[in-house]
C-alpha cells in the first residue's frame, strides 16, 4: 500500500493506493512545523489517517508546507516512521508537489496561491530557482490571507464602501477589538485572515472587492514571477484554491503583464497521484 499526501496551511489531501489498483482518499487538517508541533501530527494521523488504513504501507510521499528545512523534514518523518515503520518515506517540500503536479516531467513555472502563496522554476526534474515566499507577515501576496489581512484592515480604518462595510458588519458582528484579539492572540492567526476571502469572492462583482484581488494578484507576479528569467519564454502554471477560484482576475493581471499562464488546478494531489503512478510503473 502506498500513501501520498499534499498538505497545506488549510488542509491534508491524502490518496491510498492499495495493492489492486484501487484509489481511495482521506482528509487530516493541514499541517505546517514552523507553526504546529509534532504531537499534534501524531495525534491528527492517528485518529484520522489511521483508520482508513487496512494493509501494510510499503512506501509513503509527503508533502507540505513548511518542509523546507532539515529539521523539519525530520520532524515529519519521524511521526510517518512510528506510524508506518516498514514504509520507505520521502518527505518533500508542497512546492515540488505542485512542479509535479502541473508540469510533470517538462519544464515551467510552477505556483501556489490558496491560503498561503510560493513559486519556483521547475527544469522538469528539480526545483531549480525559487522567489522566498515570506510567509503572511512579509510577503504572500496573492494568498488567501494577505487578501484577508488587506480587507480587515480597510474595515478598521473604515476604508471598505459603506455597502460593504454594512454587509461585513452583519455577516460577522465583528469589532475592532473582536479582530486584533483573533490577530494576535489567536493560535493561527493566518488561517483566521484567510477565512475572509470567501466574503471577497460571494463579493467579487463590487469594484472594491475585485480591484483588491487584482491588485493582489498583480503584486504577486511583480515580487515573484518575473524574478525568474524564463518567465519570458514558459508558460506559468497554478495549483490552489486561491488561484482557482479567482482564475479569470488572474489571468487578466498575467495579460496585462505579458505573461502566459497555462494550467490552473484547486489541488495538486491528483497530479500528483498519476506522476507516481506513471513514476512506480
Amino acid at each position: 500500500m502506498i500513501l501520498i499526501a499534499d498538505s497545506g496551511s488549510s488542509k491534508t489531501d491524502w490518496r491510498i493506493l492499495q495493492p489492486d489498483g484501487k484509489i481511495t482518499q482521506a482528509k487530516t487538517i493541514g499541517f505546517n512545523p514552523f507553526y504546529q508541533s509534532q504531537e499534534q501530527l501524531d495525534i491528527e494521523l492517528r485518529h484520522k489517517l489511521m483508520p482508513e488504513i487496512s494493509e501494510e504501507v510499503t512506501k509513503v510521499f509527503y508533502y507540505g508546507a513548511g518542509c523546507s528545512t532539515e529539521a523539519n523534514i525530520n520532524l515529519i518523518k519521524s511521526v510517518l516512521q512510528s506510524l508506518f515503520s516498514k514504509a520507505d518515506i520521502e518527505v518533500h517540500h508542497d512546492l515540488l508537489a505542485a512542479a509535479r503536479a502541473l508540469c510533470g516531467h517538462e519544464p515551467g513555472i510552477a505556483c501556489i496561491i490558496g491560503t498561503g502563496i510560493n513559486s519556483a522554476y521547475y527544469d522538469g526534474k528539480r526545483i531549480a530557482e525559487n522567489t522566498p515566499s515570506l510567509g503572511y507577515v512579509l510577503g504572500d501576496e496573492g494568498g488567501g490571507t494577505h487578501l484577508g489581512k488587506q480587507l480587515l484592515g480597510d474595515y478598521i480604518r473604515k476604508d471598505l464602501p459603506k455597502n460593504l462595510e454594512d454587509r461585513f458588519f452583519k455577516r460577522f458582528g465583528l469589532t475592532r477589538d473582536d479582530i486584533l484579539d483573533s490577530v494576535y492572540k489567536n493560535e493561527r492567526p493566518g488561517r483566521f485572515m484567510a477565512g475572509f476571502s470567501t466574503f471577497i469572492f460571494q463579493n467579487i462583482n463590487e469594484p472594491y472587492c475585485h480591484t483588491l484581488v487584482y491588485e493582489s494578484f498583480k503584486a504577486f507576479f511583480e515580487k515573484n514571477v518575473i524574478k525568474y528569467e524564463a518567465h519570458k519564454t514558459q508558460q506559468v502554471h497554478f495549483t490552489g484554491s486561491v488561484a482557482f477560484y479567482y482564475g479569470n482576475i488572474l489571468r487578466q493581471a498575467a495579460a496585462d503583464l505579458s505573461i502566459s499562464v497555462g494550467k490552473v488546478i484547486e489541488s495538486p494531489i491528483a497530479g500528483l497521484t498519476l506522476y507516481h503512478q506513471k513514476e512506480l510503473n
